[in-house]
């Protein structure tokens, strides 16, 4: 019980720390958080949806390919970790308002906070959904840490959405990641008493 409570308390941290990352930071710029992102800034783009319901339509579809894998506890924990993500996404969005911005600064500061939200994720075995349903796949296969195959993927879905709407977005979205997956690893390596998924 004192491990679900711990799990669940971490969880709620990471998705906070992800959710303002990218909705008070990188979102304002359209700089995609991650392959999910950068599917969310696309329907966003084309559908006028904002992007706390279509990050969560996106990474909800990717968790069902997961769960076969990764077994339902950790479906449902990334569940409820994509679903805060995206409540703090709209929250701050909605709630934060930041005057004289700038686009590098914004960058940095929201990417440490997008990979120290991810890597507290993960390191309770927990995915941020997406894209980072399949590194953690890859990750627990492989017996490694989840950075690069996130990146790789990632970086794939950037090429897309920077051919659609500006190829800017993808050298400030290729810099982000390049931020948060170092911070995701890093975070990654502290392992707790509460990093199983079965917690």
């Amino acid at each position: 019980m004192k491990r679900t409570i711990v799990k669940g308390g971490l969880v709620l941290i990471g998705a906070i720390f992800q959710g303002f990352g990218m909705g008070v930071f990188l979102f304002p710029h359209a700089i995609p958080s991650g392959g999910a992102g950068g599917m969310a800034i696309l329907i966003n783009y084309w559908l006028n949806i904002r992007m706390g319901p279509a990050l969560w339509v996106v990474n909800f579809s990717f968790l069902l390919l997961g769960v076969k894998y990764l077994g339902k506890r950790f479906a449902l924990w990334t569940f409820i970790g994509i679903t805060m993500t995206s409540f703090a996404i709209h929250f701050f969005e909605s709630h934060v308002v930041i005057l004289n911005r700038h686009i590098l600064y914004d960058l940095v500061i929201g990417s440490i906070f997008l990979g120290t939200g991810i890597g507290t994720l993960m390191r309770v075995g927990v995915s941020n959904g997406g894209v980072g349903v399949l590194a953690f796949m890859i990750s627990k296969a492989r017996s490694s840490l989840p950075g690069k195959p996130l990146l790789i993927i990632n970086c794939t879905i950037f090429l897309m959405t920077a051919a659609i709407i500006s190829w800017k977005i993808f050298f400030l979205a290729l810099l982000s990641q390049w931020i948060s997956t170092t911070v995701i690893d890093f975070v990654f390596r502290f392992h707790t008493s509460t990093s199983s998924p079965t917690g």
